[in-house]
């Protein structure tokens, strides 16, 4: 066997395990950035790839295997079954605020002078 053989095979062979390695480093990366959703029945969500934002909420009904969640429309008491990346929990909104409040108006103030 020539030596130039044994040096492509050498640096062939280095190539593939830094490869290797680096997918394994992007691979766990990958992992971290992933969120887990954890949904429990009776929790209010929107459905936000299958319908539009503007439907409102639904309830779980049902959580089944492989995350697959079973969910009831609130208007019409409709049941349907979606895939949990699908879904999102829902937020009812803020809460209104009472006591005295300070308003800050955001137009340009005009100098005390006249001048501009």
């Amino acid at each position: 066997m020539s030596p130039y053989r044994i040096v492509f095979d050498e640096l062939r062979l280095e190539a593939y395990e830094n490869s290797k390695i680096y997918k394994q480093k992007v691979k766990k990366f990958h992992d971290q950035q992933i969120l887990r959703k954890d949904f429990r029945v009776g929790q209010k969500l929107i459905a936000g790839r299958l319908r539009s934002r503007w439907d409102g909420s639904f309830v779980i009904t049902n959580i089944f295997s492989h995350g697959v969640v079973q969910l009831k429309d609130e208007q019409s008491n409709r049941t349907f079954q979606v895939n949990g990346h699908q879904i999102k929990p829902f937020h009812e909104g803020l809460a209104p605020i009472t006591g005295e409040m300070e308003i800050i108006s955001l137009m340009e103030p005009t100098p005390p002078d006249g001048t501009t």
